[in-house]
């Protein structure tokens, strides 16, 4: 493609030791690593907003971060552009087999089931759960490896079902608030979070999207409560819970 072609001319003009950008000659891929992970949240965020728009720039941003990666990877002889394209082309033939091959599935969930079977087998995987970094948010990290057991069978079979584990873990986080073991406690929010993404898992939905926006919505509220008590003059912290409570209340219909 020739805009992509361009753009991969482009990056290689900045990288040139003589007459390049002084920044880009500077980047190492241990460096762009922010910046792999904030195009990739920028781009999240525009898809939330269903900005088209803000998703076009952002995948072009984000595209940057991979052109730029590897150019690094290319100099030093490692690989290419062409050859991380033409990875991912074999990955996608080999793991739909259904579309290339003779496997017949007849739902997406047989589709994901038999991707993760691949997975484990192209990968030579002794276990059906991925290795996944520790940089990973930890509720996405609790939906895809509560998938991947789900490729095998453990699972409830449906988010009712998993209700019913959230219901059990609140129970016995309440038992070790009340016991005072701090090690125990933590251990059971953990279990609690656990069982609530598989809920939101079931549910399909994603948890970490899920709590993004309730933070969000928290914020608002929250800063909508500050502005009242400022604009009657009021110190935020010599107002009552009661009062802040209904102005919460007021918050939501705002």
């Amino acid at each position: 493609m020739k805009e992509f072609n361009k753009l991969i001319k482009i990056m290689k003009r900045l990288r040139n030791p003589v007459n390049g950008c002084p920044w880009d000659r500077k980047q190492t891929t241990y460096s762009l690593r922010e910046y792999v992970l904030e195009e990739a949240h920028e781009l999240v965020e525009a898809i939330g907003a269903d900005s088209v728009e803000k998703q076009k720039e952002e995948l072009g941003d984000l595209l940057l971060q991979i052109v730029f990666l590897s150019q690094l990877h290319r100099e030093k002889g490692n690989f290419s552009i062409r050859d991380v394209v033409a990875t991912i082309n074999q990955k996608l033939i080999q793991r739909h087999p259904h579309i290339f091959g003779n496997t017949t599935v007849h739902t997406a969930e047989e589709v994901r089931q038999n991707w993760e079977k691949i997975k484990k087998k192209t990968k030579k995987k002794t276990s059906i759960l991925s290795d996944y970094p520790d940089q990973m948010p930890a509720l996405s990290h609790a939906k895809r490896i509560a998938e991947q057991a789900s490729s095998v069978g453990f699972d409830w079979d449906d988010p009712l079902g998993a209700l019913e584990k959230v219901e059990e873990e609140v129970a016995e986080l309440k038992k070790e608030i009340r016991a005072g073991d701090r090690h125990k406690v933590e251990e059971e929010i953990g279990d609690l979070l656990f069982a609530v993404a598989n809920v939101a898992r079931l549910a399909f939905v994603n948890p970490e999207f899920a709590l993004k926006s309730t933070n969000k919505k928290f914020v608002n509220r929250f800063r909508y409560i500050e502005e009242q008590l400022k604009e009657q003059g009021k110190d935020i912290n010599e107002t009552g819970m009661d009062e802040m409570e209904e102005l919460w209340q007021k918050a939501k219909t705002e």
